[in-house]
């Protein structure tokens, strides 16, 4: 179960302003959810084929073809930050 401190010290990691609804509501959907996965993990799945054996992966990769892509000016256009055809992003290491 997960239980109101695991939502908010998750939250905090996450750097997340939850409202007191917010953090109530997650606590009980991360609940649910966590509570179906422990029902998944208790399925015996012993007599279960692997479904890899019936693929026939011997050449998974396609062909590189060179395709339009968009321009830069439209993609720094819905940037929050550009300067001189760049990306600005903010420093992370001193």
């Amino acid at each position: 179960m997960i239980s109101r401190e695991d939502v908010v010290d998750t939250a905090a990691l996450a750097r997340l302003d939850l409202s007191e609804e917010e953090i109530e509501r997650l606590t009980q959907e991360l609940g649910k959810i966590t509570d179906y996965v422990q029902q998944l993990a208790e399925v015996d799945i012993e007599q279960v084929k692997l479904g890899g054996e019936s693929f026939n992966l011997s050449n998974v990769w396609r062909e590189d073809e060179v395709a339009p892509s968009l321009k830069p000016e439209a993609l720094l256009g819905n940037a929050p930050h550009a300067e001189a055809g760049y990306l600005r992003v903010p420093k992370i290491v001193e």
